[in-house]
């Protein structure tokens, strides 16, 4: 079950919390940079990582950190591996790969609830209309709470429906 949610997604009380990356990303933007300012650990973590296994566009990589954090990094554009280099932007393709992976995750592992951003449409670049339909029919049928952060207001707490 989906339900649309104004507010921070950085104050959810969903398990897990997900959003787009690339690989090799520096986490400077959006999302991703609040959540490196959060966890700094995550993204060092994630570069290790990216060094290490050299993903691909399409995939996920997990993070549990202090706290009970758990974020799913989900690999929505192309990684840039140039020195300095920028991530491209996010295609349907990839978005839809990611969150095949993300749901593989969610029916594998014990995950109670799950909020996501817009997916892709901020520094990914797509358009809403294009990803929304994507998580409809990757994510839509779950018995678990969804939670799409569809407007983002700093430092307000959304009614995600959940109990504490």
């Amino acid at each position: 079950m989906i339900r649309e949610v104004s507010g921070d997604i950085l104050l959810s009380k969903a398990h897990t919390i997900a959003h787009g990356v690339a690989p090799n990303d520096s986490f400077d933007r959006g999302l991703a940079l609040s959540l490196r300012e959060r966890w700094p650990a995550m993204h060092k973590d994630f570069r290790h990582y990216c060094h290490q296994f050299h993903p691909k566009a399409g995939g996920m990589w997990f993070w549990g950190g202090p706290g009970n954090a758990r974020i799913a990094n989900l690999l929505t554009q192309d990684g840039s591996y140039d020195h300095g280099g920028k991530p491209g932007r996010a295609s349907t393709t990839h978005v839809d790969h990611a969150l095949k992976e993300l749901r593989k995750h969610i029916d594998e592992e014990d995950v109670t609830s799950v909020a996501l951003p817009r997916l892709a449409t901020g520094v990914g670049g797509l358009e809403w209309g294009d990803v929304r339909p994507l998580i409809e029919q990757r994510l839509g049928d779950l018995k678990i709470p969804v939670i799409l952060y569809t407007q983002y207001v700093k430092g307000e707490q959304a009614d995600e429906g959940l109990s504490d």
